[in-house]
């Protein structure tokens, strides 16, 4: 399994974009050994048995969905995923927004070059969070949580 690296939030990213002064962000990375779109990774963070909890407490609260709402998404055929709204979108990046408008999930793919010629690429898969303007005891107390969490995803 590789590594979960937490990392600097890149300065020209949707997330670091989006972000104010007060707001917390975070970013999480990890390099598998092959080529992977944007459209295979929301596919893949968003269907992955670790997010399907969220998914089925997102249905408690009228906010629920399923791999046909997930694939409008990666297929860019929608603006809304659950309890996101989509707020930005490039070629590499998503950025979703919750709607309460306090928190923001993002994801974002990057090439690297490859280590072995006989492998034909590689990816820097980002998983980053923003927290409006947060309470800091709060975030304080998460923390060890969602760090878990962003891990596992």
């Amino acid at each position: 399994m590789p590594a979960v690296t937490p990392r600097t939030l890149p300065t020209g990213s949707l997330l670091a974009g989006f972000a104010q002064a007060d707001d917390y962000t975070d970013c999480f990375t990890v390099d598998v050994e092959r080529a992977v779109s944007l459209q295979t990774y929301i596919t893949a963070f968003y269907n992955s048995p670790a997010f399907r909890p969220e998914r089925w407490v997102l249905h408690l609260i009228g906010k629920g969905s399923d791999g046909d709402d997930v694939a409008k998404l990666a297929g860019d055929q929608t603006k809304s995923f659950a309890a996101w709204t989509v707020i930005g979108r490039t070629e590499t990046e998503i950025l979703l927004q919750d709607f309460k408008r306090r928190t923001c999930s993002w994801l974002m793919v990057e090439q690297l070059a490859s280590q072995a010629p006989s492998i034909a690429g590689r990816t820097r898969l980002h998983f980053g969070s923003g927290v409006r303007q947060p309470d800091g005891a709060l975030i304080g107390a998460l923390m060890p949580l969602h760090r878990w969490y962003a891990r596992t995803l």
